[in-house]
């Protein structure tokens, strides 16, 4: 393959930067571009230990003074033969060097090739090469355990257990079909049955997996519902830290989904402020409350919001209608610095999970964070890295549940 390299530490001025090479040949190149201190050439230099030197530009420059390491193939990251520069973390001097590898024969790594050479080298499955992608995006610390576990091979064990037992199950038929003369124990329904049982059996709890584990890898798709005026667009501003959404004391203010990303209680939050639920006469704002049930039908969580100061009217019951529909409610009767016009109590029987709250001041936002982490909990039967976190994982479970569900019918038939 073709020496690929990058920079590996991002284009933001850094106290370290780091260049990494990969590629047959790949010591050699970096050799014309890195002089050691003792003189020694960089390709007989012992694998795996730093040495100091000196990175040259493509004229022969001295461009910085740093460490160089080499990772002969295949005991290393790609399983081909890398190298690392590690320097001074200045964009200037790790573009130069850069430039000075790609003039002695590199390339510009796409993005995501390091890892994708790993794979096709063997030297971790798809869905490794997958939670090296989630680690790097992880907002939360269960979502970095949970990219972690899954590096490390755990979800790849616990599917390797259901794919050997169904093997056996099929090396067990076949060896009696293509063999009936050897002395091998004959296959019976009631095994292959018990074979197949467990094999459903595991794959449905893994697929139970699915809907924790995008929540922990991609956030929670949580939508704020209500009338106009209730404080969604000021509660959204609250959570986020800064004024994503206009507000107004004008009803109406929201035409428009707006999105937004926090962290509350551990969990993060895709956030959606939404056009208040009401009949009006205004086709921009009808086309908004459209919008808001939309995307009240994709959230898993709604926060509903009712003006606490004022008391409960029939815009707000059409809102609570639409929101019990959600898989996941709480209920928010904010403006909680106001004197309160009805007791929250009374709607304790229809949510359960209730949160007095000020988008104002900020008061009741903790015992809200609570609420969510305990709706939707990190940790679970499963250990980190176990669980399904992408749709590409999901489907692989469901097919071959479906095809084990076959299996299961046709013996039985």
């Amino acid at each position: 393959m073709d020496v690929i390299a990058a920079i590996a530490t991002g284009s933001a001025a850094t106290a370290i930067g780091i260049v990494r090479v990969s590629g047959d040949g790949c010591f050699a190149l970096c050799g014309r571009v890195f002089r050691a201190a003792g003189g020694r050439p960089f390709a007989a230099q012992e694998p795996r230990k730093m040495v100091f030197g000196e990175m040259l530009d493509r004229a022969g420059r001295v461009i910085d003074r740093g460490l160089a390491v080499r990772f002969p193939g295949p005991g290393s990251y790609t399983g081909e033969d890398c190298a690392e520069f590690h320097c001074h973390g200045s964009p200037v001097v790790l573009r130069e060097l850069l430039s000075a590898l790609f003039a002695a024969g590199a390339r510009q790594a796409q993005a995501g090739e390091f890892t994708k050479r790993a794979f096709l080298n063997g030297r971790m499955d798809l869905t490794q090469a997958e939670a090296v992608a989630d680690l790097l995006e992880a907002e939360t610390p269960a979502a970095v355990r949970q990219a972690a576990g899954q590096l490390s091979g755990a979800l790849s064990r616990r599917v390797a257990a259901l794919y050997d037992g169904l093997v056996d199950l099929m090396a067990h038929f076949h060896a009696v079909l293509d063999y009936p003369d050897e002395d091998i124990d004959p296959f019976r329904a009631d095994t292959i049955r018990e074979g197949l049982d467990a094999a459903r059996t595991g794959l449905e709890a893994l697929l139970r997996t699915y809907d924790r584990g995008r929540y922990i890898a991609g956030g929670v798709p949580c939508v704020l519902i209500g009338r106009p005026n209730a404080g969604k667009s000021s509660l959204l501003n609250a959570l986020v830290g800064y004024d994503r959404a206009i507000v107004t004391d004008v009803p109406g203010t929201t035409r428009d989904t707006v999105e937004a990303r926090c962290r509350l209680g551990g969990v993060v939050l895709r956030l959606i402020d939404t056009a208040g639920l009401r009949e009006s006469d205004d086709a921009v704002e009808r086309i908004g409350v459209e919008r808001s049930r939309a995307a009240l039908e994709g959230a898993a969580l709604a926060l509903l919001v009712l003006d606490g100061s004022a008391p409960l009217s029939p815009e707000d019951e059409a809102a609570m209608a639409q929101a019990a529909h959600a898989p996941r409610v709480i209920c928010l009767i904010n403006k909680s610095d106001r004197p309160l016009a009805f007791a929250p109590e009374e709607l304790r029987s229809r949510f359960p999970h209730l949160c007095v709250v000020s988008a104002a001041t900020g008061a009741g936002l903790d015992a809200l964070g609570e609420t969510v982490a305990a709706l939707f909990p990190a940790g679970g039967a499963e250990s980190a890295g176990e669980l399904l976190t992408n749709a590409r994982q999901a489907d692989a479970a469901r097919r071959a549940l479906e095809a084990v569900t076959r299996a299961s019918e046709s013996l039985e038939a």
